[in-house]
């Protein structure tokens, strides 16, 4: 039985949840707005609190799970996000929505740290191309494929405090099924069969057989060139990620007067884009590593992704009022954004495979600070010009930034570098 596959499931999940939580206010915002008396670029801070807590506990997050093991540590923070969630109809305004959206994100911080830690220790080298697009990839645009539809159904056929109600029930089930089913290493774990313990450590170096270490080093990732120019790229990939799932749907609203189930349909095309360029990307970046056995490899990919991302948005500024060319260019541009779903934690392994956590803690810091940065800058264009073609440009133009970042500073390690990168806590 192939139950390292399990263990991924369950890490799949917890992207779904968390995904659809952090984005459930974008689809709640009009009612929530009104509630409250929110102005839009309120709206905006609001969303951008998330992303500092999200942000600095990312960061502390990573060395936590190398320390701790994966499972602890999401536990904890699932458990902070789920209680967060439930508090959120009881906010009371504006202070109280920024304060419960940044223990939303202290919470939900872990995450990929320890999905990243938890694919290293469970997969070989040569299926974590594939797994990580699925967990960073798939999960992540198929979470908020399906959660528009849902949430805003439930919200027109309820209201939306039963939403955040329903997906704070959702997290703490989730709790239940990791406290009897994942374990930091298939070595901890008494369902493993011996084959398959053969066959994942087969494909691992020594430091990725642990599930947790005894210290932790930044050295390693802050010394790593790469990891630099890495993190740009994610920020400037999670300007128009961000700046999407919390403005979209407001965006469909007020730029061509949808209904929120209308809303809904429509904000089903990018995130299934987003499935497709995930999958594409997952795919691409293993047989090209496979043929050329080239990490810079990985960083072409990305600026190549990151160059169509940034160009497919071009369109939407020149035609603007057009449903039908809003939606064909934002799909296309997240499309493409999707394809580096999984590259950003496979490039995290390679940086640091002795802690994986930590150097991811770094990439998800960066792409938090974008989530800081991007809604208050669409709240600014909205609330200032009344359109949203500023941010449509500012988006582009970090995406044409960290394409060229990845094509021309990025270089491949020597192999020394390397070996020293795979032993960093070694004496």
């Amino acid at each position: 039985m192939r139950t390292r596959w399990l263990t991924i499931g369950i890490i799949l999940g917890l992207v779904v949840v968390n995904y659809v939580d952090r984005s459930a206010i974008s689809f709640a915002a009009s009612p929530l707005r009104e509630e409250f008396g929110i102005s839009a670029a309120e709206y905006g801070i609001i969303s951008s609190a998330f992303s500092v807590g999200y942000m600095l506990f990312a960061l502390l997050s990573g060395p936590l799970v190398d320390r701790f093991g994966a499972r602890r540590v999401l536990m904890g923070g699932l458990l902070i996000w789920a209680i967060s969630t439930a508090l959120t109809p009881f906010a009371g305004g504006f202070i109280g929505l920024i304060l419960l959206r940044i223990l939303l994100g202290a919470g939900e911080a872990p995450c990929f740290p320890a999905a990243t830690r938890v694919t290293s220790r469970w997969l070989p080298v040569q299926e974590r191309g594939k797994a990580l697009a699925l967990i960073g990839g798939v999960a992540v645009s198929g979470s908020l494929l399906v959660g528009g539809p849902i949430l805003t159904q439930i919200i027109a056929l309820t209201n939306w405090r039963v939403m955040f109600w329903g997906l704070a029930a959702v997290g703490f089930l989730w709790i239940v099924v990791a406290w009897r089913w994942l374990y930091d290493s298939p070595g901890d774990a008494p369902f493993v069969s011996k084959e398959e313990l053969e066959h994942i450590r087969a494909g691992q170096v020594a430091e990725e057989e642990s599930g947790h270490e005894t210290a932790t080093d930044w050295g390693p990732v802050l010394r790593n060139r790469n990891m630099w120019i890495l993190g740009f790229g994610y920020f400037a990939w999670g300007f128009m990620f961000w700046a999407f799932m919390y403005w979209l749907p407001q965006y469909l609203e007020a730029d061509f007067g949808l209904s929120i189930k209308a809303v809904g349909a429509f904000s089903v095309a990018p995130w299934a884009a987003g499935v497709v360029g995930a999958l594409v990307g997952g795919l691409i970046v293993d047989r090209v590593y496979k043929r050329t056995e080239s990490i810079r490899s990985r960083f072409i990919i990305i600026g190549v992704a990151l160059l169509l991302a940034g160009a497919a948005l071009a369109p939407i500024v020149m035609f603007r009022g057009n449903l039908t060319v809003a939606l064909i260019c934002i799909s296309a541009g997240v499309g493409c954004g999707f394809i580096t779903a999984g590259i950003w934690w496979v490039a995290s392994i390679d940086a640091a495979p002795g802690q994986p956590g930590t150097a991811a803690g770094f990439a998800d810091a960066c792409f938090a600070s974008s989530g800081i940065v991007a809604p208050i800058v669409m709240g600014f264009f909205v609330s200032t010009t009344g359109s949203y073609n500023g941010g449509f440009v500012v988006m582009s133009a970090l995406c044409l930034v960290g394409a060229a970042a990845m094509f021309f500073l990025t270089k491949e390690p020597q192999r020394e570098e390397i070996t020293r990168q795979r032993s960093p806590l070694t004496p």
